[in-house]
């Protein structure tokens, strides 16, 4: 059941399963303005026999409200701010992030490293620069996606959307690249149930917030991390976690085959052990 608890001004929505004394895995959702908790919570709730899974709507996505500002910084403060909640002052989390929420997850190691014991990272970059990466995978790729042109990636996707209808056209026209066995009733059903909210993506794209570049901080990172990656990941590819990996100390990296960037969810089974593996 999804619950709302008050942090730094805004209501985030939330679920929480395992067992009460368990380490808290706080999960971060991808998706600038359209992602939300529940693919996330689906992923990594085999976790809960033995860890308790926090799965949440940043503000400005899903459930959550659209309090703003939206920002790297301010999503970053809520996630302490959860911790603080859940945990009290001192104690460490892991934290688990993918794509946009790696980003914000790599953001939070740095500024806060004393706060998380793991870090798992799942498809994602350590800056922008992946984008100029996806585009070209984008132009490899096209017959997959038919109804999204490169125009639509850089100005739309990687920019401002004018609606929220808008947007939940055009990222309609691009879920077949995210996926190796693409089924268009399911991706149907996803974008109609999913919350589109043009406002925070643009924020959330920002002059301030589009050109993010953590890799020269990440050596700062004390936690033990695990970084994942799709062979076939389209707009965080290989090569971003590759280099995530080099520059974090002591960071283990696995390149997953035949999975896209959803490769929590297609290869579920295998993604669950690794972690299990990272953080018993």
């Amino acid at each position: 059941m999804v619950e709302f608890v008050s942090i730094n001004g805004a209501q985030l929505a939330y679920r929480l399963v395992g067992p009460e004394n368990g380490p808290l895995i706080i999960t971060l959702h991808g998706g600038r303005g359209f992602g939300d908790h529940k693919s996330d919570f689906k992923a990594y709730s085999p976790l809960s026999s033995s860890y308790r899974v926090l799965s949440f709507d940043f503000r400005g996505h899903g459930q959550s409200s659209r309090t703003e500002p939206f920002t790297f910084h301010q999503i970053v403060e809520d996630i302490e701010g959860l911790r603080r909640h859940f945990l009290g002052a001192d104690q460490p989390c892991i934290i688990c992030g993918g794509s946009f929420g790696g980003f914000l997850a790599q953001q939070y190691a740095v500024t806060y490293p004393s706060r998380v014991s793991h870090l798992i990272l799942r498809g994602t970059a350590p800056s922008h620069h992946h984008e100029e990466t996806a585009i070209r995978t984008l132009e490899q790729r096209a017959s997959k996606a038919p109804g999204l042109s490169i125009k639509f990636l850089k100005d739309k996707i990687f920019g401002r959307f004018e609606s929220d209808l808008e947007f939940r056209l055009v990222m309609y026209a691009a879920a077949p690249l995210y996926s190796e066995h693409f089924d268009p009733d399911v991706a149907l059903k996803h974008n109609i149930e999913t919350v589109f909210y043009a406002k925070s993506h643009n924020d959330l794209y920002a002059e301030q917030e589009k050109y993010f570049d953590y890799r020269d901080q990440l050596h700062s990172i004390t936690a033990k991390t695990l970084v994942i990656v799709g062979e076939r990941d389209w707009i965080c590819p290989p090569e971003q976690s590759k280099t995530i990996a080099s520059k974090i100390p002591g960071a283990e990296l696995r390149v997953i085959a035949n999975a896209n960037h959803g490769v929590h969810l297609e290869k579920n089974a295998e993604v669950i052990e690794l972690i299990k593996e990272h953080i018993r």
